[in-house]
């Protein structure tokens, strides 16, 4: 058992909150936030000295500190204790830890170059991900006011892998099919037509005059495989494979039933168009897709900063190591913190990380029985992730753009999507690392680490190149004349992380969020965030409309920041 350091006490002036957060990651932000927005008194506390947790954006030492970790958590758990208050006896539960990371693999290729850049790197923990202009997490930020808080610069493209080494280009609206010269003019057309015919049907759907009833398709194909509907549609391969990973961001396989896990409808592939086709041009961004301009761990601290305007109160630095459980009730009552303090609680949200044990045998059975629903289900998928640095940009002139991987495109055993995110520093670029640098982020879901490994050390190799000191083996760069250099790799890390869903159940007050998950987007996770929200106040509104701000200029292709606004 290792021992935790003294912590001081926090003397607040109230010992008993509506709602007590431990964690700031962005569910535990959103959800503090929120019911701050509702008049809740709440305690929003962290054991970590930054804001984000699993959410966080850090400089490069603590990034491999704070991965570290949580890949080997010592054990904080003691015996549980039972303790009087003036009115009621508690018994103390002690919080465990579980880590959420594994195979950590950290490679250094320039020590000296990036020692003196080290602080200029703020690295998302979570990434690659990105926001969809027109998206529920997008709606969020505005409804919530915490786009005050934030700006946000454009994804300038999106690229696919196709398989022979090239970045194609993904050719999502009129104009950008037009320019696209690595279509023929043959799939130009049959993209074009496919487009006109999904908004032919949404438009139907929506009941908008451009829309006709016999424009809509049908319900047999609706509830068909979208694969199979693009089938029908004779779409060749390419175009195939740019609708279903490049635009609707499906994960796995869908051409192979033996290996996919999850097969996309095609009403559900209408809806991802849709999305995708509004989020184009919105808040003048060029493309569909943005990103905070001082990285993803952004989002949380803004979602605090909004809590803490409606009164919730913030502590950093400080362990909870115990729950408080009436001995007579068998209900939860409130934590105990590392610094001795019992503090009390209506309710209670936990980040991901922390285990409930159950309660002594000589608790009542019901009590037990309640305990067991908390617990997070394993998911048995992981997520493989991988962040490098580089020192220049694999396209250039564009300094921020999507790359998808579709299955099979590295190595026939290839199952599902790899995603990667590069993103550019500098003055007039966002302000994650220093200008001349680049930021690599990689993202696959898999089963085990061996899988994940295998699937980033693929998409790195096909994109990068280790210096001459680093790889004697490499030589020369071998190819034809009009063949790109690859960029140098600089420093890498690659890690597994593990994926957790939503218990079936709570255990009356207290609940888990879920990790973030291997999606290149926030929607699932700020859509299972409200769920649980609801659960915990189903009387009150998530975050009421906040007034209009006024409108956001039409274009912002200079390179200055976009504010999110209605």
């Amino acid at each position: 058992m290792t021992e935790l350091p003294s912590y001081l006490p926090i003397e607040l002036e109230t010992t008993t909150f509506d709602l007590i957060v431990v964690g700031t990651g962005i569910p535990e932000s959103v959800i503090a936030a929120a019911a701050s927005a509702s008049g809740k008194t709440v305690l929003h506390l962290d054991p970590n000295s930054f804001y984000g947790s699993h959410s966080a954006s850090r400089h490069l030492n603590d990034l491999t500190s704070f991965l570290n970790y949580h890949a080997t958590l010592p054990s904080t758990t003691a015996a549980n204790t039972t303790s009087a208050s003036s009115s009621h006896d508690f018994t103390a539960l002690n919080l465990s830890l579980q880590s959420l990371y594994s195979n950590v693999e950290t490679a250094n290729y320039a020590p000296e170059t990036l020692a003196q850049h080290s602080t200029q790197f703020l690295v998302d923990l979570g990434g690659p991900r990105v926001f969809l202009c027109a998206d529920k997490a997008t709606d969020l930020l505005i409804k919530s006011g915490v786009n005050s808080y934030l700006d946000f610069r454009g994804i300038e493209a999106s690229f696919i892998w196709d398989g022979s080494g090239r970045l194609c280009d993904v050719p999502d609206s009129r104009s950008a099919i037009f320019k696209d010269k690595s279509l023929s003019l043959l799939e130009k057309n049959q993209l074009m037509r496919f487009f006109k015919l999904v908004q032919q049907h949404l438009g139907a759907s929506n009941g908008d005059d451009e829309g006709r009833e016999s424009s809509k398709i049908s319900e047999e194909d609706l509830e068909s495989p979208f694969v199979e509907f693009l089938k029908k549609m004779r779409l060749p391969p390419k175009i195939k494979s740019i609708i279903l990973y490049a635009i609707c961001l499906v994960d796995y396989d869908q051409d192979n039933l033996e290996v996919c896990k999850s097969v996309l409808k095609t009403r559900d592939g209408m809806e991802r168009l849709a999305l995708y086709q509004n989020s184009i041009g919105r808040y003048g961004a060029s493309g569909a897709l943005l990103y905070p301009t001082y990285g993803l761990g952004e989002l949380s601290q803004a979602f605090c900063r909004r809590a803490a305007v409606k009164g919730c109160i913030y502590v950093l630095r400080m362990p909870v190591t115990a729950l408080l459980i009436d001995q007579n009730s068998g209900q939860y009552k409130g934590v105990r913190l590392a610094s001795g303090e019992d503090l009390f609680s209506h309710q209670l949200v936990l980040d991901p990380t922390f285990i409930v044990p159950l309660p002594p045998a000589s608790s009542p059975p019901d009590l037990r029985e309640s305990f067991q629903v908390l617990s997070l289900k394993d998911d048995k998928r992981k997520v493989a992730r991988g962040i490098c640095i580089i020192s220049s940009s694999l396209k250039p002139d564009i300094s921020h753009f999507l790359l998808i991987y579709p299955p099979r495109s590295l190595f026939p055993e290839q199952d599902t999507s790899i995603r990667a995110l590069q993103i550019g520093g500098g003055l007039d670029k966002l302000a994650v690392c220093p200008s001349g640098m680049f930021v690599l982020y990689f993202s696959g879901l898999c089963d085990d680490a061996g899988q994940g490994k295998r699937l980033l050390h693929a998409a790195m190799n096909a994109l990068l190149t280790l210096p001459v000191s680093a790889n004697p083996e490499s030589g020369s760069a071998a190819g034809s004349e009009d063949a790109e250099v690859k960029p140098t790799l600089l420093w890498s890390m690659l890690y597994i992380q593990e994926l957790t869903t939503l218990p079936t159940g709570q255990y009356e007050n207290i609940i888990s969020t879920p990790m973030l998950d291997g999606n290149i987007n926030f929607s699932d996770l700020i859509e299972s965030t409200v769920v649980l929200f609801q659960k915990m106040y189903p009387d009150e509104v998530f975050f009421p409309e906040t007034p209009s701000s006024p409108e956001v200029p039409e274009n912002s292709e200079d390179g200055t920041e976009l504010s999110l606004e209605n």
